[in-house]
């Protein structure tokens, strides 16, 4: 392939700048480079689990999206919970997690295990109750989480169920 896919400059809007009436906040205006031994482990939690806040409106000054590791120990089991309002999508780094969720499509809840490898990616919908599993007795299983809040919303709740029509 020969001919370049993009225009030199292409997206590149210098003009922006000089429209920009108000000065922009110091964590609004530069990238941040969060290192692995960096990341924040004051952040909302679940029984059986750690997370750990890489991108965070507390970390780099996110406003709409949050960013980080959980970790699930070898033969353990996440408690019941859901993250509020906010879309999770997860990425499978090591280990093989499994997530729970009570599908109530048929004429009966039932318990849908989703086994994962590396490289896998799950999504999990507002508000929906699930856990996180980690059947291996020996290895760690470790995710990439990436939400559309700001923060790592998560309500620990005391039993699984299956969604209701309103979101309750």
């Amino acid at each position: 392939m020969s001919e370049s896919l993009t225009t030199p400059g292409e997206g590149f809007h210098p003009h922006l700048h000089d429209t920009q009436d108000h000065a922009a906040t110091p964590l609004r205006t530069r990238l941040h480079h969060v290192r692995a031994d960096a990341l924040d482990g004051d952040t909302a939690q679940s029984g059986g689990m750690r997370r750990f806040a890489a991108v965070s409106g507390r970390t780099v000054g996110s406003e709409k999206l949050w960013m980080g590791q959980t970790h699930v120990a070898p033969a353990t089991v996440s408690s019941d919970h859901h993250h509020g309002e906010s879309e999770t999508a997860i990425y499978v780094v090591s280990g093989h997690p499994e997530f729970v969720f009570l599908d109530d499509t048929g004429e009966q809840p039932e318990e849908v295990r989703l086994r994962t490898s590396p490289g896998d990616y799950v999504f999990v919908p507002p508000f929906v109750p699930h856990r996180e599993e980690n059947p291996d007795p020996a290895e760690e299983a470790v995710v990439v989480i990436a939400r559309s809040t700001q923060e790592a919303v998560v309500v620990n709740l005391p039993g699984l169920y299956a969604l209701s029509a309103d979101g309750e």
